[in-house]
């Protein structure tokens, strides 16, 4: 088996590959390079011996040179031995391959237990491709899990490609000549420096893939036809309809030309080379269809043929056949069963979609996946008369996704405003990192119907998740995503960002000419946790048009005021037309956002158009108030996050990370299926954190929970362990403030008594905590998200009212602020009705070294810290329960991979 053909960890080929070379699955990757191809990064084999010899023999003399020290022409047998026989633990080796070829080989021989001599040797014929650092990164994660924590490597002074592999690493790297040689060490424990290069990398190698789909300078139409009423023939129809201003080549067997067009038998015989290819042939010729366009050289394709994952069984073993080539040939696709995609540009002008009308170019970007979703995406801009740059149909996203489009909008000059519509989520750790980066720069404005509730549509390849939507919803605030329920919404919302400045606050004036009018609208923006600070003021019937403008003029004016909410009905003596006059007039005045509604007047046309600054803007106007002050909500709330510190990377003092990883290990060692830890295993491996668990003892009798209290020192608790009482409201099975043994007895016999067969003489003793809030705080590994960290105030606010708060790890500083702020129960921690207030920073501290234990160790299946005793002078984990399993491939690894 050829590793080109291996994908991301959903394949059973990978899995087969995985074990037959010794390496974990999560080894294998594909990756985007520099110039938006794709390349496959797997372990290296002993069956790669002639790929290594045929790789060498194409390196030039001074490439060879360059790594070995000397004009090797030929490799012996020993060294190619040597190359492909590696242990991967001690000696690692990675190679990069192309359709089956190999174009890259990285390796590692630890040479002391925490260091390691690396080596690479990249292809001639693909230099400048960015495969040497691709492989520096996934050898460095390897290292890495191997207890290794610094790379030493030995470079000749003229190989500057490689010193600046090693320099724009984001490494510390140190460096001394000797004997000629230049002798390069780093450390390669992740910096923020080396984090920030790698998402950059990736961010410019998926924007860069994404622009060779938007940007075909030659497209070709696989399954083109001149039968009038096929899918071909459409789609030709339309992209020579929207006046595309590439090279268009038809594919036919037999036709010399199509719809005026010059028709070729086959992609090969294309006289250039293919940007992008169009294919609409049915679903069991697509794989060899695939297959000629990669030999052809074709760098992307977009796949509307249906009859894949979403068919059944059959069409889901042919769609992971597809995925498998198109990722073999290094290419990238749309679909299959994409409705298609539109770019707007002048200088492309490409529909290459099913639908025959498209919205005018505009400055929205617009993706959906599935095709009946893109059709309502498409209409709904249109008849908002809303334009598009950029719209994109994933289908069944076997590939291209929500997160690659994000990626090319983040450096897009030609979108102001992105609009996704999600019915699933492969990848949400992803999603959370670009969507950021994104929404700091331009608003982010999803629909997530079927996200929420986590039931991928047919076609979709995704995995389960036990988190509940709540868990979701964090991850999109997290991010700084604006939220919205349906398409109808998207559109309230793009409206205003599209055409109306960011608000600088919450605080809203509302002026209109009727009362009922204004008491919905007022209602409408506290109910939204807006402020009205101006007005409601209602005009007279009779009002003229300068009273209109007179008191617009005052509500943008007054600097109490961040936006002004319009609302009219038809007034009595005053044209509809000088009222849409004075309304354009004064916002355009003002950097002040505005949404307006005018029920019962007249159309307003263009009449709320202008230009502001060298910017064109019209005020949104909408069918009621409640719709415009929904939108202005949303996009205050965007408005006040992007405004807010996105704070600091947190980074406890005080983690042995190894020795959390030796004893994970440990534990697993006799129980590969995983299993629940024993209270003394919990305090170990939380310790290495610095999360200190109060001692608690395990007692059977009353005698030994006498000689326990006298252990632990006066007062002590007693309390049940029996699972029946322990989640009851109140204290059924605790007993406190025991303060000698005498009170521990009469505690026991009380709880006994009361207890009878549930109590089974189940009881732990545990020093007395001092009065405080009882919380909860528990990490848990998820399949599709990863880790996620909660917080909630114990009792009733978490067992019955659900009152809990979720974050995904990273998280920062601000993140863990938001996690604590955001329970309704948050008060009881601020001194609520004359309490003394928690020590917030000794909690935000334990919040902060949980996330991190958890996103350090996926092994980690879920750690609850139950009850965590926040009082004034810090915070007790007075009990803990970890469970540990092997570690689920994580769909974000610390190595660029694709999903």
């Amino acid at each position: 088996m050829e590793g080109g053909e291996l994908g991301d960890d959903t394949g059973a080929m990978e899995r087969v590959s995985a074990h037959s070379t010794g390496a974990p699955v999560e080894w294998e990757a594909d990756v985007v390079l520099r110039d938006g191809t794709v390349a496959h990064v797997r372990p290296i084999t002993p069956d790669d011996a002639e790929g290594i010899r045929h790789f060498h023999s194409l390196q030039s003399a001074e490439s060879i040179y360059l790594r070995f020290f000397a004009p090797l022409r030929e490799l012996s047998d020993r060294d190619i031995h040597r190359f492909t026989h590696v242990d991967h633990h001690d000696r690692v080796a990675l190679v990069a391959t192309l359709d089956g070829e190999i174009i890259g080989i990285g390796r590692y021989d630890r040479i002391d237990p925490r260091s390691a001599e690396v080596a690479f040797n990249i292809s001639d014929h693909y230099q400048g491709k960015g495969i040497g650092s691709v492989m520096l990164e996934h050898l460095a994660a390897i290292a890495q899990e191997m207890g290794i924590n610094r790379f030493v490597a030995e470079v000749l002074p003229q190989n500057r490609k490689m010193l600046t592999v090693f320099k724009e690493a984001g490494y510390e790297v140190t460096h001394h000549i000797e004997d000629g040689v230049v002798e390069v060490s780093f450390d390669i424990s992740p910096t923020e420096q080396s984090k920030a290069v790698q998402l950059s990398r990736e961010h410019r190698a998926e924007a860069r893939s994404m622009h060779t789909i938007l940007f075909p300078e030659r497209v070709a139409i696989i399954g083109a036809s001149r039968r009038e009423e096929s899918i071909g023939a459409l789609v030709m129809r339309n992209i020579l309809a929207a006046g595309y201003q590439g090279e268009l080549y038809p594919i036919h067997r037999v036709a010399e030309q199509i719809q005026g067009v010059p028709a070729y038998p086959s992609i090969h015989d294309v006289p250039h080379p293919v940007d992008l290819a169009i294919v609409v042939v049915p679903a069991a010729q697509a794989v060899d269809v695939v297959k000629d366009c990669g030999k052809a050289g074709v760098k992307a394709l977009l796949v509307l043929s249906a009859g894949f994952a979403e068919a059944g069984e059959e069409g889901i073993r042919l769609q992971e056949k597809l995925r498998r080539r198109v990722r073999r040939a290094g290419m990238r696709i749309v679909g299959p069963n994409s409705f298609g995609i539109v770019n707007n540009d002048p200088a492309v002008r490409l529909n290459a979609t099913l639908a025959s009308v498209i919205p005018s170019k505009g400055r929205l970007g617009l993706f959906a996946q599935s095709g009946a979703l893109g059709v309502a995406v498409l209409a709904s801009a249109a008849r908002r008369g809303l334009g598009i740059s950029v719209f994109a149909s994933a289908g069944n996203r076997v590939d291209v996704s929500g997160n690659d489009l994000m990626q090319y909008w983040i450096d897009d000059q030609e979108t102001d405003t992105v609009g996704l519509y999600l019915e699933s989520m492969g990848n949400p750790r992803k999603f959370s990192r670009i969507a950021r980066a994104l929404a700091a720069v331009k608003p982010v404005v999803v629909v997530s119907s079927g996200v929420s509730s986590f039931a991928a549509p047919p076609g979709h390849r995704t995995r389960v998740t036990n988190v509940p939507p709540q868990a979701f919803r964090a991850l999109l605030r997290q991010a700084g995503v604006i939220r919205v329920e349906n398409v109808h919404q998207l559109f309230d919302v793009a409206q205003l960002t599209l055409h109306q400045p960011l608000p600088k606050g919450d605080r809203v004036a509302i002026v209109g000419n009727s009362d009922a009018l204004g008491a919905l609208s007022a209602s409408a923006c506290l109910s939204w946790g807006l402020k009205v600070t101006h007005g409601p003021v209602s005009l007279q019937p009779q009002a003229s048009a300068e009273e209109f403008a007179a008191a617009l003029d005052a509500a943008f004016a007054d600097p109490e005021v961040d936006s002004v909410v319009a609302a009219f009905i038809p007034p009595l003596v005053t044209p509809d037309e000088e009222v849409h006059m004075a309304v354009r007039n004064i916002v355009a005045d003002y950097e002040k956002p505005c949404v307006a509604t005018f029920l019962g007047m007249r159309g307003v046309g263009d009449g709320l158009s202008y230009e502001q600054g060298g910017v064109r803007r019209s005020v949104p106007a909408y069918s009621m108030p409640e719709d415009g002050i929904r939108a202005l909500n949303a996009v205050t709330r965007y408005a006040l996050w992007r405004q807010r510190d996105r704070g600091t990377p947190v980074a406890p003092v005080g983690i042995d990370r190894l020795r959390a990883e030796s004893l994970i290990e440990g534990y697993l060692a006799g129980s590969p299926e995983g299993r629940a830890l024993t209270r003394e295993e919990a305090r170990e491996l939380l310790s290495a954190y610095g999360i200190r668990v109060w001692p608690a003892v395990e007692v059977s009798g009353v005698d030994a929970a006498v000689a326990a209290a006298t252990e632990l020192t006066f007062p002590v608790i007693l309390k049940s362990t029996s699972p029946v009482v322990r989640h009851q409201p109140g204290l059924v099975g605790v007993r406190g403030d025991l303060v000698d043994a005498e009170a521990v007895r009469d505690a026991h016999a009380s709880l006994s008594q009361r207890l009878g067969p549930l109590g089974a003489d189940r009881f732990v003793v545990q020093r007395m905590a001092v009065p405080g809030v009882s919380c909860v705080i528990r990490a848990s590994e998820d399949p599709l998200f990863g880790p996620v960290v909660s917080f909630s105030v114990a009792g009733p606010p978490t067992e019955l009212l659900g009152d809990v708060a979720h974050r995904i790890p990273p998280l920062t500083d601000v993140d863990v602020t938001d996690l604590i702020d955001g329970v309704k129960a948050a008060p009881l921690l601020s001194g609520h009705r004359g309490a003394a207030p928690v020590h917030r920073a000794a909690l935000a501290d334990l919040i902060a070294r949980l996330s991190v234990l958890a996103d350090d160790h996926p092994e980690l299946s879920s750690v609850e810290l139950n009850p965590v005793n926040a009082w004034t002078g810090g915070v007790d984990v007075l009990g803990a329960e970890v469970v540990v399993r092997p570690a689920l491939v994580r769909k974000d690894p610390g190595r660029r991979r694709m999903t």
